[in-house]
This record gives structure tokens, C-alpha cells and sequence, in this order.
């Protein structure tokens, strides 16, 4: 277990020299692998530990390389769909089974994320939907919570369609044009660390807001 843990946190670390092997296995077949990932990643509420910013970010940056098979109009467009794909399917998913998953505790869907992120949806509304996509387990869980809390279907295609096409565009076209600079290619690491940290930042800060409306009430108790 542990073994599988270093090994995930070494793909993400270095993921361009991953993603970088896979194409060169791959080829155009690596496209398909990116569909998966990023399917899985916003369709499955018990996946939202796979890569979404980093591999996009990634993908976008290997794109930008001369000789490579990945083509930046067709991957921004394919992982657009797999997005879309997969907040589709955990709508759905939420939906129909949402209620009896809500009222109970599992391994790998812990009812306290789902708490959270309805909490997120009270506070900020529809357009929760396209801040989610830009924070981490979060846009795992908003689409099924969307799907639990019966939103409509035409609003959430909405707010679900302009948060895919920002997401995915943003990061993909900032691997693109950025990704190859040398000083970054040089700390590719570290931009990825920047990255998920800067994508983390709005739970942390929640986290500490919480931390400190607690420690106020229970100094007034």
C-alpha cells in the first residue's frame, strides 16, 4: 500500500516524464489514456484522487513539442467531452442513487465530503459548478451533489459545459504556450506542486476559516 502510494505521488511529481513515456509507448492511442483519466476523475465520486489540472497541464505541454502525435485543437476538444462525460454520468448517478449514498458513510465516499460541497453549493449557487471545476475532489463531488439536490438538468448543462471549456482551456493552452519555457520545463515539479497547491488554496482557506469560527465559539462557551 505504501509502495502504491509513492508511486502515485511520483507520477504526479513527474508527471510530464510519465505522460512523456506513455506517448512514446502509446502514441495516438495516449488520447484515449487522457479520456480515462479525466473521465474517471470527474465521473466517479471514487476517483477523486486521480490527476485533472497537472495531466492537463502536462498533456498541453507535450503537445507543444515538435514530432509529438498529441494535436492541441483535438486534445482541448476530447477532454472537454470527458469532462462533460463524466459530470454527466455523476449527475445521473446522483440522481438515482444519491440519497441512499448520502445517508450512509463509506470508505471512498465519505459522507463528509458530500456535506461540504453541498455547503459549497449553498453559498455560492449554480455558479458552484465552475468554481468547482478548478478545485480539486470538490468537482468530483459537485456534479453528484448537483444530481442528489435534483438541480435542473438544462441549468446544470449550463454551468457545467462553461466550467469544462474554461477548465480544460486554461490549463491545456497554459502547458501549450508556457509549459516549454525552459525555466519551467527546468522546475516542471515544482509548477505542478504550484499548481495543486494554488487549486487546494480555496479548501485550506475554507479549512481555516472553519478552524477559527470553532475556536471563537468555543471560547465564548
Amino acid at each position: 500500500m505504501l509502495q502504491l502510494i509513492k508511486d502515485f505521488f511520483d507520477f504526479v511529481l513527474h508527471i510530464d516524464i510519465h505522460l512523456q513515456n506513455i506517448v512514446t509507448d502509446y502514441r495516438t492511442w495516449t488520447y484515449l489514456i487522457l479520456f480515462a483519466i479525466i473521465f474517471c476523475e470527474t465521473g466517479l465520486v471514487v476517483t477523486p484522487f486521480l490527476p485533472g489540472d497537472s495531466l492537463i497541464f502536462a498533456a498541453g505541454t507535450i503537445a507543444a513539442m515538435e514530432g509529438q502525435p498529441l494535436n492541441i485543437v483535438f486534445l482541448v476538444l476530447l477532454l472537454i467531452t470527458a469532462a462533460f462525460t463524466g459530470d454527466n454520468t455523476n449527475y445521473f448517478i446522483g440522481r438515482f442513487i444519491g440519497e441512499q449514498v448520502y445517508e450512509r458513510d463509506f470508505r471512498l465516499i465519505k459522507r463528509e465530503y458530500l456535506t461540504k460541497t453541498h455547503v459549497f453549493y449553498e453559498k455560492h449557487g449554480g455558479k458552484a459548478l465552475i468554481l468547482a471545476r478548478f478545485m480539486p475532489i470538490i468537482r468530483t463531488f459537485a456534479p453528484f451533489v448537483a444530481g442528489v439536490g435534483t438541480m435542473r438538468y438544462l441549468r446544470f448543462f449550463s454551468f457545467s459545459i462553461i466550467g469544462n471549456i474554461l477548465w480544460v482551456n486554461i490549463f491545456a493552452l497554459a502547458g501549450y504556450f508556457f509549459g516549454n519555457i525552459p525555466f519551467i520545463k527546468k522546475n516542471f515539479s515544482i509548477a505542478i506542486m504550484t499548481i495543486i497547491l494554488v487549486s487546494l488554496l480555496p479548501i485550506i482557506i475554507t479549512l481555516i476559516r472553519n478552524m477559527a469560527s470553532r475556536k471563537k465559539l468555543s471560547t465564548k462557551s
